[in-house]
């Protein structure tokens, strides 16, 4: 699998040797974006144009097309970590989303 990239979106694509055909799929979306072509130009195209349908078909619809990552999430933890890490912020004078994405960074940063 390989992944492609369009305006924010990602994509995962695989090659179906039988067929002789590229087929990707729009990845982290509720709904389904499919598209294919037979080379990486006719694919790449294929892509960007199941976007931008995506979109009209939001824009008729009156919806906000769904962005992937859009910046949040909801995380469920055990009442006492929540409790340590509002204290933690509180302690550090800044909010708690703002504390919990640094904290975010710095493990993301210690992969590196």
């Amino acid at each position: 699998m390989s992944v492609m990239r369009h305006e924010g979106y990602e994509a995962a694509v695989e090659y179906d040797e039988d067929a002789s055909i590229f087929h990707g799929e729009v990845l982290n979306l509720r709904d389904v974006i499919t598209f294919q072509g037979r080379s990486v130009d006719e694919l790449k195209q294929a892509f960007a144009d199941s976007v931008e349908d995506y979109r009209a078909f939001c824009r008729a619809r009156g919806e906000e097309p769904e962005k992937p990552y859009s910046g949040q999430f909801l995380v469920r933890t055990e009442p006492s970590l929540h409790r340590a890490a509002a204290s933690a912020a509180r302690h550090a004078g800044v909010s708690l989303n703002r504390w919990v994405t640094a904290a975010l960074q710095r493990a993301v940063d210690s992969r590196s």
